[in-house]
């Protein structure tokens, strides 16, 4: 039988961007499958409790400095977008409409490579149609898509369920009932996947 790993992620997440960076070779390396679970993390921040790591000056340094180490030993480009923090509500809501696509792959990276390595607001919709179009879907449809009341109910279904299992943060990854947060804990989720 096939492992699964469950990966909570955010767009406005510096750290699921690095996160998202090493799901294929993840994958490739432990044969698990990948589930993809987009999510609202303010949402999950107001159901459990929490709040980002960035809302203390100390730690948002160490964190930011954390960060580029990480993307120096994984091999990939960072940027500390300017614009940060923003929301990602509109953003989320279209990857979790798109979720089951063949295109969500390529959105989500159209909207990390926006955010964190080209410096770009994600919440101008000239940007946003851009992304949409290079991952092959149809502006307009996808537009539909954001206001679907579905899909916005969604969107606080998946923070209470995320809070519910002891999500307080992203990323977050499970393994079965296995809960591991922040992409400095691969290694833990890949010795999961590989046990």
């Amino acid at each position: 039988m096939v492992k699964q790993v469950e990966f909570f992620f955010d767009i406005v997440s510096p750290a699921s961007y690095l996160a998202w960076t090493q799901m294929p070779k993840l994958a490739a390396e432990t044969g698990a499958e990948i589930i993809y679970r987009p999510f609202f993390v303010p949402g999950v921040f107001k159901e459990a409790g929490s709040s980002s790591p960035i809302t203390v000056p100390p730690k948002r340094k160490w964190l930011f400095d954390d960060l580029n180490r990480f993307a120096k030993r994984y091999g990939v480009p960072f940027v500390m977008n300017d614009k940060f923090p923003l929301s990602s509500l509109y953003v989320m809501r279209g990857l979790i409409a798109y979720r089951e696509a063949p295109e969500f792959r390529a959105l989500g990276d159209g909207f990390y490579q926006a955010m964190w390595v080209d410096n770009k607001d994600i919440t101008d919709p000239e940007i946003v149609k851009e992304i949409v179009e290079q991952a092959g879907i149809d502006p307009a449809q996808y537009a539909v898509a954001l206001e679907d009341p579905a899909i916005k109910q969604a969107v606080f279904d998946i923070s209470k369920e995320a809070a519910s299992r002891g999500v307080f943060g992203a990323p977050t990854f499970f393994v079965g009932n296995e809960m591991h947060w922040g992409q400095d804990r691969l290694d833990f989720v890949q010795e999961a996947l590989l046990d």
